[in-house]
């Protein structure tokens, strides 16, 4: 149980993950900064503020084999109202990176489940 002074505190309870890869192409690394720092203001807009933080990413790829990146993870607490408002913006923010970094998908994780898009 919550400690009796968490109780009249504002809480967010959802939270909302976009993986940023560092490729193009699949498998050819690129600097992925403007679209770090564009995921982050576009979380921000949606949801008052944003963190990102570095991962090493390892995944699969049909053509290429195992791909290792190092990945951004760009997350945002947000109240359920807001997610539910902004998941058309956060679907489409995925598709454009997808898009342009010629990706087979790009992760998305809603509190605890992973979406690829």
């Amino acid at each position: 149980m919550h400690n009796k002074k968490l109780q009249n505190m504002f809480k967010l309870s959802s939270r909302v993950t976009i993986y940023i890869p560092s490729t193009i192409n699949v498998n050819e690394e690129i600097d992925n900064s403007k679209y770090v720092d564009r995921i982050a203001g576009n979380l921000s807009q949606y949801f008052g503020g944003s963190t990102s933080t570095p991962a090493l990413g390892y995944w699969l790829s049909q053509n290429n084999g195992l791909v290792k990146e190092k990945t951004v993870m760009v997350f945002a607490y947000c109240s359920d109202k807001d997610l539910q408002s902004n998941i058309d913006n956060l679907i489409t923010d995925c598709e454009a990176l997808k898009n342009e970094l010629s990706q087979e998908s790009i992760a998305m994780e809603i509190n605890g489940e992973l979406y690829f898009i």
